[in-house]
């Protein structure tokens, strides 16, 4: 299944160093899996992780699970080795930490041709030039390190997310402007259902694909909100059938529900179906 029509709605966050979550992965309903050599694992393991991770993605199956390595930084002394060990295996992309530039991307663009790069939105700076980072030829995927921003910005916590929208807000329109699959931040309190549904559900509605996760029990939230409801299944297959009644009319609008439904509503309703379709493959022949 390629990027493009793939779910992203549930990214989970796995240590590259536990080798008993990197078996536990292969059984868990996340759409995409981030194998982790950067904050996860501490700084005497990281040479093992790496290896470790490398040889686990070369012979252990995650079905139809996206397979993302972020790495260290090729400013640490980890980086460049952590690059070349996944040069020829197979993963759908490289996530580096702490992108300020696209200058970023350049650098581990040229050690490893032919993977996507994701990059870590976490810094001010990485924020303000989002357009920049989004329109990379090798970028495919944003994913919001709203941590670090936080830590960066000197804001404090609201269930809102208010002192971070802008951040926020600006690689969402650069991620839509150039085609970028775009994921939302953790949220820490793995045990706070409520918290996390409304932080999944507001990420949902700017526009975001998933979420990033740091627990499994996250995951069934996550997958549901990021997912099109019944009802809006239901609206949407209704909103065509009408909307093409009315073409075969001679007319080109319709109304469903009391409100109009113009061709720009039908790309949506589309989407909307396509979405569904998907995740049902997914979920139904590759594995999960």
């Amino acid at each position: 299944m390629d990027r493009q029509s793939r779910p992203w709605r549930s990214v989970l966050y796995i240590p590259g160093s536990k080798e008993r979550a990197l078996e536990k992965a292969t059984g868990l309903a996340a759409d995409a899996i981030i194998f982790d050599l950067e904050d996860a694992v501490a700084v005497e393991e990281k040479p093992r992780a790496r290896q470790l991770l490398a040889q686990t993605l070369k012979t252990r199956d995650y079905g139809g699970r996206a397979r993302i390595v972020r790495i260290n930084g090729l400013d640490t002394d980890w980086g460049r080795d952590d690059v070349l060990a996944f040069a020829g295996i197979e993963i759908e992309a490289i996530l580096i930490p702490k992108v300020n530039s696209a200058a970023d991307l350049d650098a581990v663009a040229a050690l490893i041709p032919g993977v996507d790069l994701w990059a870590m939105m976490e810094t001010p700076l990485g924020m303000l030039n989002a357009a920049e980072i989004a329109a990379h030829p090798r970028l495919t995927g944003m994913v919001m390190g709203t941590n670090d921003l936080a830590k960066d910005l000197g804001s404090r916590f609201r269930a809102d997310r208010l002192p971070m929208m802008a951040g926020l807000g600006l690689c969402v329109l650069a991620g839509r402007a150039h085609g970028v699959t775009l994921i939302d931040g953790v949220y820490n309190a793995f045990k706070d259902a409520e918290g996390l549904l409304f932080e999944c559900e507001q990420g949902r509605d700017m526009g975001f694909d998933g979420k990033t996760l740091i627990h499994p029990d996250q995951l069934a939230i996550a997958n549901t909100a990021f997912a099109p409801s019944e009802a809006e299944i239901a609206l949407a297959a209704r909103q065509i059938e009408a909307f093409d009644a009315a073409l075969a009319a001679g007319q080109g609008v319709a109304v469903v529900d009391g409100k109009i439904v113009e061709n720009l509503h039908i790309v949506t309703a589309k989407a909307t179906l396509a979405k569904a379709a998907a995740i049902a493959a997914l979920a139904g022949g590759e594995g999960l």
